[in-house]
């Protein structure tokens, strides 16, 4: 049933996968749990991007079979590794598949986005442009509403603008690159960090460890990991006018463990951690 799309798509991969050669190569890692209607969307947008990333690694938090026959289906037409990085569910255990992910990813640079998220045509290439060592990058997103659901796995749409319907933020759809001349980068983690929007050196990821595997449910992962950057001192810029993303609108997720996950961020905070124990090390 993916037929269609792949046609559709495969003449803008032909026709702009030789621009990866002219950018910082990279991996874009991904997680995804049981919804193979967006990471559908997720990767047929990755098929449109005007720069393709060396490879695409999806860390799989357990998901069903549905979600490895669609992966399955997209690695026979994908023009780059599309790697499908696999963990038996027990709850939600993200930090450790995206260790496990990000371990095995093969360049030197690491665009993290969530699994559902249709990314703007240019956005792979944003975060090439600006990224810098020393730096990590980090964008925000444009929410596409729940009513727009039903049409948009049925028509697969996956391309949006400043009049789309259905959508909120929509300011954050204008894409002016020129402008990020005039964004400083910033010493202190943002309240704007999006976890399904960033970019960083791989590194640099090493360097604390990576994600924290004790952060255990929804919550705070992504950005107790940049604090941890902070305090090494890494540096963050936010992509403004640039790095578009969409995100797919879902019910929130159980927040039974964020308190905790907030002390432990605290903590990494106050104390101005760099390392901890259960983290990338385990599988390098």
């Amino acid at each position: 049933m993916y037929v269609l799309h792949f046609r559709l798509q495969i003449f803008n991969v032909i026709l702009h996968k030789f621009n990866i050669m002219s950018y910082q190569s990279c991996s874009l890692v991904t997680p995804t749990y049981n919804w193979p209607e967006a990471l559908e969307l997720l990767l047929l947008s990755l098929l449109n991007q005007s720069v393709l990333p060396n490879e695409v690694i999806i860390a799989d938090d357990g998901s069903r079979e549905d979600t490895k026959q669609l992966i399955e289906t997209f690695q026979k037409i994908f023009p780059i590794p599309l790697i499908h990085i696999w963990h038996e569910d027990v709850k939600n255990r993200k930090p450790k598949i995206m260790n496990k992910a990000i371990a095995a990813s093969r360049f030197d640079y690491i665009i993290e986005i969530d699994g559902d998220i249709i990314m703007d045509k240019d956005f792979i290439k944003d975060h090439l442009t600006f990224n810098k060592k020393g730096s990590y990058l980090f964008g925000s997103r444009v929410n596409i509403q729940e009513k727009l659901l039903p049409e948009l796995f049925s028509k697969k749409i996956i391309n949006f603008n400043l009049f789309s319907k259905q959508i909120k933020k929509r300011g954050r759809t204008i894409r002016i690159p020129l402008l990020m001349n005039f964004i400083k980068s910033i010493d202190k983690r943002s309240r704007k960090l999006r976890g399904c929007n960033m970019s960083f050196w791989k590194e640099d990821f090493i360097k604390i460890n990576g994600f924290n595997e004790d952060l255990v449910g929804w919550g705070i992962d992504d950005s107790e990991m940049i604090q941890r950057l902070h305090n090494i001192g890494i540096k963050g810029k936010r992509l403004k006018y640039s790095g578009i993303a969409y995100h797919i609108f879902h019910k929130e997720q159980s927040k039974s463990n964020l308190e905790i996950n907030n002390e432990i961020e605290r903590q990494t905070t106050e104390k101005k951690l760099t390392f901890i124990e259960k983290g990338i090390n385990q599988y390098l």
